[in-house]
């Protein structure tokens, strides 16, 4: 019985433990996930960038995740290998900082954590301030779970199986390195795996050279879990995780060997204690980043030789570089095929009206005409999309089709409706709005130009939702899409505000970019609210919607009134 109440405290536990990070990056994506692109993308040095990714990790709570955004920059171009390899590095750097910061004793914050995050999440309406509060309450959970685990251990550690496991770990290290992998990589958290282990030796449970063991194999199997989470992605993507394994795969395999030598020949001491492990962990981690930051540049070269480009590509991207329509109205086929036709089709609209929306922030500055009409002749192939998607629907027998699945079609066809007049405001507004811009030589001041481009990058963000949603139709994802509507409106409502104040204290650049940039800011919201259009079938189904906002009960005698 004491193995089964131990096995079961252990897996309440670590449940608790990968929640609970789980809960802390959610909160911090949520809240800055947006700016997330600008701070990654704007690197130029190899340095800066691994700073970065040290800075990242830290508050992603994640190296995978950090690990994940910079492969979905690089795959769209927006990163190149050597600053995306670095910037993966430091966030290796960055995780292991936490591990030094969440092993300290700080089981006296959770009564506070808890106090004040709960509060901040419950009671307040704001957004940002409601995500602070997940994150507090995050964290006095990763400090809960660590004192579970603690005592989970305490009903075996005077028995016979766990030293009689702790003794076999210690002397046969290859096994030790494989479980700690397995452990990270099952886990898909090196956070919540090395916290187990450092927790594990801080108790006594385990020696200082099993727990090392199994720390750099937390290391290693942690570079597996971006490898695995990017396997869908293009080659551009992927050879920046791959390369990360290589790198710090062999060095886990190098330190494993030289460490344990270095330990039963008595070279290092006597080495105790789980913060004595978290400084061997700190020291992995900087020494790797120290000793391939220098190779980054080299080491795309090598990694382009390991996965080469493929040499042909479809017809339809060479020759147009868009996507093919994934329409064929010569075959329709089932309900289920049709439906799943027409999600795709939907896809590549929206990723035709994201390569639209992405560089126009960029023209108000540079004013490029090339690029201005390339983005309007873009819109060409967007209405094109629409048109196509209609006749794909109207030409689907009704009686074959279904009452449901005919008002998913119907759902579908007005979602492109909105794609493509987000297109348009797009292509006859903004872009127009950035040729006036150039043409005129004029500047936003500088707080309104850093508020229109916070709103831009939410509206990048949001587009990703918008594909989530349309992909998965998950209610939460479409509630978090209907919230970040809300906010986006009062982000524009307050940066007028703030805009006519500009002009009443006098600032010339207000004055001379006044039309433009209230006219811009109606553009953003306007093309924000037909990408958020997707999440309203999802909450009308699920009684999340009402059907209009307005009283239909009033007393009649404020109606005669």
């Amino acid at each position: 019985m004491a193995i089964v109440s131990f096995l079961v405290s252990l897996m309440g536990a670590t449940m608790l433990l990968l929640f609970a990070v789980r809960m802390v990056r959610t909160g911090i994506e949520r809240s800055y996930g947006a700016s997330f692109q600008r701070v990654l993308t704007g690197q130029r040095s190899l340095s800066q960038a691994s700073l970065v990714g040290v800075a990242l990790a830290i508050v992603l709570q994640s190296s995978a995740a950090v690990a994940l955004l910079t492969s979905g920059f690089a795959a769209s171009g927006m990163l190149s290998f050597p600053i995306g390899l670095a910037i993966v590095l430091g966030g290796d750097l960055g995780s292991a900082l936490i591990i030094q910061i969440l092993s300290f004793k700080l089981d006296w914050l959770v009564p506070l954590l808890l106090a004040v995050g709960g509060y901040m999440f419950v009671k307040t309406e704001a957004r940002k301030v409601r995500q602070l509060g997940r994150i507090l309450m995050g964290v006095a959970f990763i400090l809960i779970s660590l004192r579970f685990l603690r005592e989970a251990m305490d009903p075996i550690r005077d028995s016979a199986f766990l030293p009689a496991v702790a003794e076999y770990l210690a002397r046969d290290y290859m096994t030790a390195f494989l479980v700690g992998a397995a452990l990270a990589f099952v886990m898909h958290s090196s956070v919540a795996a090395i916290l187990m282990c450092v927790t594990l030796v801080q108790i006594d449970a385990i020696p200082f050279a099993a727990g090392l063991s199994l720390v750099l194999g937390a290391n290693f199997g942690s570079a597996f879990i971006p490898v695995w989470l990017s396997r869908g992605m293009t080659l551009s993507a992927r050879r920046i995780p791959f390369a990360n394994l290589i790198l710090r795969g062999t060095w886990a395999v190098i330190t494993l060997f030289a460490a344990n030598l270095a330990l039963r020949s008595g070279a290092l001491g006597d080495p105790q204690g789980g913060q004595m492990l978290v400084y061997a962990h700190l020291a992995f981690n900087a020494s790797l980043l120290l000793l391939a930051l220098p190779v980054c540049m080299s080491f795309q070269r090598v990694m382009e030789g390991l996965m080469p480009d493929p040499a042909v590509k479809e017809n339809i991207e060479v020759a147009t570089g868009l996507p093919a329509s994934t329409l064929d109205l010569t075959n329709i086929g089932p309900p289920t095929q049709a439906l799943s036709s027409l999600k795709r089709e939907l896809l590549r609209m929206s990723g035709l009206v994201e390569a639209m929306f992405r560089p126009v922030l960029g023209l108000y500055k540079s004013g490029d005409k090339a690029q201005i009409k390339a983005i309007q002749d873009l819109d060409v192939e967007v209405n094109a999309c629409l048109s196509g998607i209609r006749s794909f629907v109207a030409a689907i027998p009704p009686e074959e089709f279904g009452k449901a699945n005919a008002k998913v079609a119907r759902d579908m066809v007005e979602y492109a409706i909105r794609l493509e007049t987000a297109g348009d405001v797009v292509a006859k507004r903004l872009s127009v709005l950035a040729g006036e811009m150039g043409a005129n030589g004029a500047d936003f001041s500088n707080e309104g130009w850093m508020e229109l481009t916070r709103m831009h990058e939410s509206i990048l963000a949001n587009l990703c939702l918008a594909s989530n949603v349309l992909i998965s139709d998950d209610l939460e994802s479409a509630r978090l899409l209907s919230l970040e509507k809300t906010e986006l409106k009062r982000a524009e409502r307050d940066s007028r505000k703030r805009h006519l104040k500009r002009l009443q204290s006098g600032s010339t650049d207000s004055f001379e970019t006044s039309d433009i940039h209230l006219e811009t800011l109606r553009a953003l919201r306007e093309f924000n609210s037909h990408i958020a259009a997707i999440a309203y079938p999802i909450l009308y189904l699920n009684g999340q919607l009402l059907e209009t906002r307005l009283i239909e009960d009033m007393p009649q005698e404020q109606l005669e009134t």
